[in-house]
C-alpha cells in the first residue's frame, strides 16, 4: 500500500531566500537613508536651538547666518550650504527658512531624492 506524501510545513528554500532578499533590501534602504534623517533631526535641533535664544529676533541677517554655521559645525551637520538658508526680516518679525534636498546614489544609476523645508519664525505675532 502507498502512502501520500504529507503536507509539506516550513519554508522552501527559494522562499526563504526571497524573504532574506526583501529584508536585506530593507536592511540596505536604513543604511542609505537613516543617515540623511538623522543630519535632518541635527538640523531641526539647530534651528530650535536658535528660536529659543533671547537674542534672536534682535539679531541681523549676518549673525543669524554665523549663528547658524557655528552651531551646523559644532553638530557636525552636512549637506547645507549657505544658499539653502532664507532669512526675511521685516518691522517685527524674523523668519528662517532652509529648504534642502539630499540625492543619496544606491545601486548603479539608481539614486534616491530627499527633500526637506524647515522654517522658525520669531517676534511679532508668533510669540503669542
Amino acid at each position: 500500500m502507498q502512502t501520500l506524501p504529507k503536507h509539506q510545513r516550513g519554508l522552501t528554500f527559494i522562499s526563504l531566500c526571497v524573504l532574506l532578499f526583501i529584508f536585506g533590501f530593507f536592511v540596505f534602504l536604513i543604511l542609505k537613508i537613516g543617515p540623511i534623517y538623522l543630519n535632518h533631526n541635527k538640523v531641526a535641533g539647530v534651528l530650535s536651538a536658535l528660536k529659543k535664544d533671547p537674542a534672536f529676533p534682535n539679531m541681523s541677517e549676518s549673525e543669524i547666518r554665523r549663528s547658524l554655521s557655528n552651531r551646523f559645525n559644532i553638530g557636525y551637520v552636512d549637506f547645507i550650504d549657505s544658499g539653502d538658508i532664507k532669512i526675511s526680516k521685516s518691522s517685527n518679525s524674523v523668519k528662517v527658512e532652509i529648504e534642502y534636498e539630499v540625492v543619496e546614489p544606491m545601486a548603479y544609476n539608481l539614486s534616491v531624492l530627499v527633500e526637506f523645508h524647515d522654517m522658525i519664525e520669531a517676534g511679532g505675532d508668533s510669540n503669542v
